[in-house]
């Protein structure tokens, strides 16, 4: 129980870059993730078991492959361009951190009972700490050393409203995993109960890709559960047979009305824009076009390396924005895919894939729908953000893996599926 709570406060908080540990070079969240890793390797050597799974197989040979990858491309950058150590460490470390913990926590005895608690923790912790920093950015408490503002957009902790956005973007699907798959009333009441804080602080990062992933993520979990309510067996009752009666006649009814759901559409569009930052204004447009940039480099980057990457850390140059000089040198794609391709070349983007793949599949395989959208929820956070260095990234991806097992799908959800 205190190893899943310290493994749980390790992955909630590596989003609150502000709250420093005064006189050291890492914060709480590495702190928390390095003795949990210690517990557990302590647990191993006292005789502890291990338990070697599917899920723990697919996660050693994803780190074995980038690793590979990556110490490929260290070679290719040390002989093609000029690398800077700092975040070459910084990421090397994040990467080994992350192997350590996912693998450990793969390895478990009855690993999905143990998940499930450290989410449990997780979304307490997380929830708690969004309560702290609503209370301190609207001047309800006072915290010295902490900025919970950037310009307009709320940053709480974290050092810029992206980062708080998507801790925002997956602690909500698995809130809502948790509690469509407890038989606890009052789980499922506080579970549902901490989406509302957590769309809340979402919201107010004023992060475009935490609205589209959440919309996203919303319609993949109401067309799963429409998917599951269609097929589930049992008596066909009158209800079903107009849902099904209304699937099948929905293409020809949105030909039907297109002429006037066109004749609406800028009243739509002037919706949708009021929902983004700036109301899809400047802001927006410069955001659009910095990241359309530095993706342009990033390609042409990876592809002179000869897809073979250059290494771990960011790799591009400083963008050319006037009055900006205070950027950092060198810098990141701001994309997961783009970033990883310039770092370990074409392979460990495709590795990257698989291991998405494969946690998308087995959380279909065993029917746990919120898993799926949470799996949907990274796929697309990580296509406009850098998150490949997050652990509640990795948390989740392991836990998805660990759900395709049979005694890991919760007596709630096999009922319904057989």
């Amino acid at each position: 129980m205190i190893r899943d709570a310290i493994l749980a406060i390790g992955i909630v908080m590596s989003y609150a870059v502000q709250l420093g540990i005064p006189g050291l070079p890492f914060g709480y969240s590495e702190l928390f993730l390095s003795l949990w890793i210690l517990l557990s390797i302590t647990r191993v050597l006292a005789g502890g078991r291990l338990e070697v799974t599917p899920a723990l197989t697919k996660l050693a040979l994803f780190w074995v492959i980038l690793t590979l990858a990556l110490g490929v491309g260290s070679i290719v950058g040390f002989l093609t361009t000029t690398l800077f150590l700092d975040p070459l460490l910084h990421d090397t470390m994040a990467y080994v951190l992350l192997a350590c913990v996912t693998c450990l926590a793969a390895a478990e005895p009855n690993a999905a009972v143990r998940l499930r608690r450290i989410a449990w923790w997780m979304i307490a912790v997380a929830n708690a700490g969004f309560v702290i920093q609503v209370g301190v950015g609207f001047g309800w408490i006072h915290q010295s050393g902490v900025h919970p503002w950037y310009w307009d957009r709320f940053s709480g902790w974290s050092e810029n409203p992206n980062q708080l956005a998507l801790y925002c973007a997956l602690l909500g699907p698995l809130a809502l995993h948790l509690a469509t798959t407890t038989s606890n009333n009052w789980g499922r009441c506080l579970a549902l109960c901490s989406l509302i804080l957590t769309f809340y602080v979402g919201r107010l990062t004023k992060s475009d890709t935490y609205l589209y992933t959440t919309v996203l993520a919303c319609l993949i979990l109401l067309g799963l559960r429409v998917r599951a309510w269609l097929t589930s067996d049992g008596k066909v009752s009158l209800s079903r047979q107009l849902a099904l009666l209304f699937t099948i006649a929905f293409v020809p009814l949105a030909i039907s009305i297109a002429p006037y759901a066109l004749s609406e559409a800028a009243s739509a569009e002037d919706f949708a824009k009021s929902l983004t930052k700036d109301k899809g204004g400047e802001a927006t447009a410069e955001t659009a076009a910095l990241r359309l940039y530095l993706w342009d480099e990033a390609l042409n980057k990876g592809a002179r390396s000869g897809s073979l990457g250059l290494g771990p850390g960011p790799h591009l140059d400083r963008p050319p924005i006037v009055n900006q000089q205070f950027l950092p040198r060198p810098f990141e794609a701001h994309s997961t895919i783009l970033d990883l391709y310039t770092q370990g070349g074409l392979i460990s983007v495709l590795a990257l894939l698989w291991i998405l793949g494969s946690a998308g599949w087995s959380a279909w395989r065993a029917r746990q729908d919120a898993l799926v959208a949470l799996v949907a929820s990274i796929a697309v956070f990580s296509a406009p953000h850098l998150i490949i260095r997050h652990p509640i990234l990795w948390f989740c991806l392991t836990l998805s893996l660990v759900a395709g097992k049979p005694q890991a799908i919760p007596a709630i959800v096999r009922r319904r599926r057989y």
